[in-house]
């Protein structure tokens, strides 16, 4: 078993030691910085992969926890914000609210305290599978825990397909 100070990310592996969480995060020698990405390497379903995703509501980060199979709806995010426009966060933005780079964000441990909202699909799964805060790591957690320590408020989020 990994431990969160030998592969995750220092500033994330310091912020599972202050919430007192014992993960096992584990490190892939190749990229896991998709849902795909990181559900080949792993062996799971790519809805059972969080993506932390940064867009901005009327120029302000938000964080949206989503399951790696679905796509974001703008327009539900912004009626959930009661925002003008919501776009996607540039990489710079993301990596100044968040602390990482797109493709290892984590659900919490971020640089800078960010609204949260986690789509009610991941509750569909035991167990969920996000980044540990660099493109080549990963940790498992239920995802009532992850939405917990993420801050999260839970919404509809997702896009509906046809």
């Amino acid at each position: 078993m990994s431990s969160p100070e030998t592969h995750a990310h220092p500033r994330f592996a310091e912020a599972l030691r202050e919430l007192g969480l014992h993960v096992e995060v584990r490190r892939f020698p190749d990229a896991t910085r998709t849902a795909a990405e990181a559900a080949a390497a792993i062996g799971c379903d790519v809805s059972e992969i969080v993506k932390s995703l940064v867009f901005e509501a009327d120029g302000v980060p938000v964080l949206v926890l989503m399951d790696g199979a679905s796509r974001v709806d703008l327009e539900l995010v912004r009626r959930e914000l009661n925002a003008s426009a919501v776009r996607r966060a540039n990489a710079d933005l993301v990596r100044e609210t968040t602390g990482y780079a797109i493709g290892g964000v984590p659900p919490f441990g971020h640089r800078t305290r960010t609204r949260v909202l986690a789509d009610r699909g991941l509750l569909d799964h035991a167990v969920v599978w996000a980044a540990a805060g660099t493109p080549h790591t990963v940790f498992p957690l239920g995802p009532k825990s992850v939405i917990a320590h993420a801050g999260a408020a839970l919404v509809d989020v997702r896009e509906r397909t046809a």
